[in-house]
């Protein structure tokens, strides 16, 4: 798996958007909680932005629940997509740490 420069694109108040510079796909998470790249902008592409107490940044999808909890957006230590159903805010594969670049 490559290293890559992802944007992220505020859309709304605590709303962003995510694009990967080399793909432009946008960062995407469907009903089911299944991460995926979308070639164009939609609801599922709006991920909420949250700055932890750890200073680490989580994103969950800003349209879908799971029995009223939030999907995050997870990666395994392998670099794969976790799904958003078994994620929990805790959980340090949801943690992110923008850099500017």
């Amino acid at each position: 798996m490559r290293p890559c420069i992802l944007e992220i694109t505020s859309v709304d108040v605590g709303i962003v958007a995510i694009r990967g510079i080399g793909s432009n796909l946008y960062l995407a998470i469907n009903k089911k909680g299944e991460l995926y790249g979308a070639r164009n902008y939609d609801i599922n592409c709006r991920l909420k932005e949250r700055i932890e107490e750890n200073g680490y940044n989580t994103y969950a999808s800003a349209e879908w629940k799971n029995n009223n909890r939030q999907m995050f957006v997870g990666l395994s230590a392998r670099g794969r997509p976790l799904r958003g159903r078994k994620n929990r805010r805790k959980n340090t594969a949801t943690h992110f740490l923008p850099i500017l670049v």
